[in-house]
């Protein structure tokens, strides 16, 4: 049985866990292509266009699944990985925005409503052992498995390699060695949802471009879950969002102990956790005097645009680190 998994949303952070465990269960796991014009074109044709550009590029994506022929696209419903925090709305209504678009996609639909961080509860899954014909025990035997390689995972992420790089390392044979690279004088944190720091569509490749300009470039998921709580309790505004309250985390870390010289935040136009997260760290951290920059992307925005923004940004930061350098010596 042939189960397709869309390269959107929440694709790069879970995809080592989803591909291990329908292996697991014996299917044949089928990834869509990565983001292109006319694969994204074919996503805002059929998408309302007052929702975020995140959710048109993922129904891109379930209709190029559907034109490779698989027989379920699987689609979870992200309710909750943690007591207190939730998904965004469209996370918990994805099934019913992709049955409603896309009428002819036959879901696969996981029920992520747990208090885990790998989503391995057994009760989440149950619909899918139903719809596949597994037994309880032998999805439970897969979860276990998944789980594993799951954590090996984000081992491998908490060493600085990319959600991508820790992914080729998992499947494709890569070492660690092989993405070593040099320590620069400069240091970003680059924050955003995973889709929309790693789908190259939306980023433009923005690790990459960073990196060609002699930048040490750190992301929230190369933090371990233990980093990203360890200042939570001074926050005075709880983020009731899962995914946003890792990225107000992750800018404490990296301005209170990783020394960034500046902070990258890369949305989508549209999204409304991020419209107030965004502000929030740009606020609340204003009097560390680490340098904020917001990048809006939507299915309008050129690449030129995005490389002369971090250009010029990443040339302030150099410029400030030579004057400082200065005043020292």
């Amino acid at each position: 049985m042939k189960i397709g998994i869309t390269r959107a949303l929440l694709y790069q952070y879970y995809y080592p866990f989803w591909r291990s465990l329908f292996e697991r269960l014996g299917c044949e796991v089928v990834i869509s292509d990565t983001s292109t014009k006319p694969l994204v074109q074919k996503g805002i044709a059929v998408t309302v266009p007052e929702i975020c550009f995140p959710i048109k590029i993922y129904n891109g994506h379930v209709i190029n699944l559907i034109e490779k022929g698989v027989d379920y696209i699987f689609c979870p419903r992200f309710v909750h990985i943690e007591k207190n925090y939730w998904f965004c709305p469209k996370y918990i209504g994805l099934p019913e925005l992709v049955e409603k678009t896309v009428p002819e996609a036959k879901l696969l639909i996981a029920e992520i409503d747990c208090d885990r961080e790998d989503t391995a509860a057994l009760k989440c899954y149950l619909p899918v052992a139903k719809k596949l014909g597994v037994s309880a025990h032998k999805m439970r035997i897969a979860l276990e498995g998944a789980a594993e390689d799951f954590k090996r995972f984000r081992e491998y992420c908490n060493m600085g390699l990319t959600l991508d790089e820790a992914a080729e390392v998992m499947f494709e044979g890569a070492k660690i060695s092989d993405f070593a690279l040099p320590e620069f004088d400069t240091t970003i944190g680059l924050l955003g949802y995973v889709y929309n720091v790693y789908d190259p569509f939306i980023s433009m490749n923005i690790i990459q471009k960073l990196r060609e300009l002699k930048v040490n470039v750190i992301t929230f998921d190369m933090l371990d879950l233990r980093d990203l709580h360890k200042y939570r309790d001074e926050c005075t505004r709880p983020i009731f969002w899962t995914f946003p309250d890792k990225l107000y985390q992750a800018a404490s870390v990296m301005i209170k102990d990783l020394d960034v010289q500046g902070i990258i935040h890369i949305t989508a136009f549209g999204c409304g956790p991020d419209s107030v997260v965004g502000k929030e760290i740009e606020h609340d951290f204003a009097d560390s005097g680490v340098p904020f920059m917001t990048l809006r992307i939507d299915e309008h925005t050129g690449e030129s645009h995005l490389q002369t923004r971090i250009e010029a940004f990443t040339d302030m930061i150099k410029r400030k680190i030579r004057k400082v350098n200065e005043v020292i010596k």
